[in-house]
């Protein structure tokens, strides 16, 4: 059985005159989507049912078994889950601020090596499609790299009601959906497979000690 976390990146509860968290239409339309399959299962990860730390302390900077519970519940989620649906509107032509403070929290290591999907919405015309941008550099920094094709979702409020059904074009919007959700599942399954055969902490180690693991042969800390 498969499993995909949806990521919801909004915060918001309103937003006149659009209705009330239009993110959450588009969320709950890829849970749908990707629950409908054979042998599939997803979740929405909502910020809002998060009760986030401020001033900011991501998960990995607590010591070990010590990290908040919601916190540590879902990093859980996140190293079990097979790939990601990252849904986001578009905030200065980049991805929410609610999306990337939420993701930020949990180190590279839990994504790693796993698939992701970009999905973004707008009440506009061009569906968060420059969010999408600046999110592929983001997700593959995180480690889970982005499949090619992208759901760009132009006027959400008119495409989809409250409950994540399309209200127009309904077999169209499913098949647009579905090629990118496919690739999503089509590498999440070949990951699966490939790490039965091949650890990729022991191709790729983790850097968990200090960020100057990171640097060349040669270069300085700094």
């Amino acid at each position: 059985m498969a499993h995909y976390l949806v990521f919801l990146g909004s915060t918001r509860t309103s937003t006149p005159p659009s209705p009330a968290r239009l993110g959450e239409r588009v969320a709950k339309a890829c849970e749908r989507l990707l629950s409908s399959l054979p042998h599939t299962t997803a979740e929405i990860i909502d910020p809002l049912a998060l009760n986030l730390s401020d001033p900011f302390k991501p998960h990995f900077a607590y010591p070990k078994n010590d990290a908040p519970d919601n916190l540590a519940a879902l990093a859980d989620k996140i190293a079990h889950a097979d790939g990601y649906v990252m849904v986001s509107p578009e905030y200065n032509h980049s991805m929410s601020p609610a999306l990337s403070h939420l993701l930020n929290h949990f180190g590279a290591s839990l994504f790693a090596f796993k698939p992701s999907a970009i999905v973004t919405y707008s009440m506009g015309q061009w569906g968060g499609v420059r969010a999408a941008v600046a999110m592929r550099s983001f997700l593959s920094e995180l480690g889970c790299l982005p499949v090619s094709a992208m759901v760009h979702i132009p006027k959400a409020q008119e495409a989809l009601n409250d409950d994540g059904h399309f209200d127009q074009d309904q077999e169209r919007w499913e098949s647009y959906f579905g090629r990118t959700l496919g690739q999503l599942m089509w590498w999440a399954e070949a990951a699966t497979s490939y790490k039965s055969h091949v650890d990729p902490a022991h191709v790729s180690p983790a850097f968990k000690t200090k960020p100057s693991q990171r640097n060349a042969p040669g270069s300085e800390d700094n």
